[in-house]
């Protein structure tokens, strides 16, 4: 693997002054936590040494990354849609709530889209390339997914201490066997999402104790 995501397909849209916004989504597969969507749009000729896949990456030279991003593109965007939303509205218009809320981010900097993908859970209005493993393929989809994955990985270690049963701050949300273990044991947090199979049938329940029934902090937050 390279150490830089290529420009392959951002330079056709940059050679006719199109800005194009890479698309990249975090989050898809986990039991707690938002599912949350990063857009970029780089400078035309821009070159970010390093941006690349963000799951090859160490947490800390995501942070560098993401930072120098945030620099040095043209705009940056990052959406949530939270568990409850998605247990309310399924994962696909879940995924296109936070892309909804990440291109309002950017405001209307972009002609067309550069998406990580097969499926197009985005639908702007802009004309939408979808990029097979995009986020290796596309420095733009690239950047998106280290800013999206360090908001999020942020925001599970920011409420990891509010639920201490269930190690937000190692898994980040994710269905590891000590997450999965944790639910057997605690039930499941406001963070947890109920209408995914290991959530599903579990009792909300205290922090404090499992057999404390009081109002867990923060139940009614989004």
């Amino acid at each position: 693997m390279t150490d830089t995501a290529p420009l392959t397909f951002e330079q056709p849209f940059w050679r006719s002054g199109k800005l194009v916004v890479g698309i990249d989504e975090v989050g898809r597969g986990a039991l707690a936590g938002p599912v949350t969507v990063g857009a970029v749009v780089l400078q035309r000729d821009s070159w970010l040494d390093g941006v690349r896949d963000s799951k090859t990456l160490s947490g800390p030279r995501r942070d560098v990354l993401a930072a120098h991003i945030h620099q040095q593109a043209l705009a940056v965007g990052v959406g949530d849609a939270s568990a409850e939303e998605i247990d309310a509205v399924g994962l696909t218009a879940a995924l296109r709530l936070a892309a909804t809320r990440a291109l309002v981010a950017i405001g209307g900097t972009y002609d067309a889209v550069l998406l990580d993908g097969h499926h197009d859970f985005v639908q702007a209005e802009a004309p939408t390339t979808l990029v097979v493993k995009g986020d290796q393929a596309s420095q733009s989809i690239a950047a998106a997914s280290i800013v999206a994955k360090v908001h999020r990985d942020r925001f599970m270690t920011l409420m990891a201490p509010t639920y201490p049963h269930y190690g937000f701050e190692g898994h980040k949300g994710y269905g590891s066997q000590a997450h999965r273990e944790a639910i057997s044991l605690h039930g499941v947090c406001p963070l947890h999402r109920r209408s995914f199979a290991p959530c599903s049938g579990h009792e909300q329940l205290t922090l404090l104790g499992t057999n404390d029934r009081q109002q867990v902090p923060g139940q009614d937050r989004r």
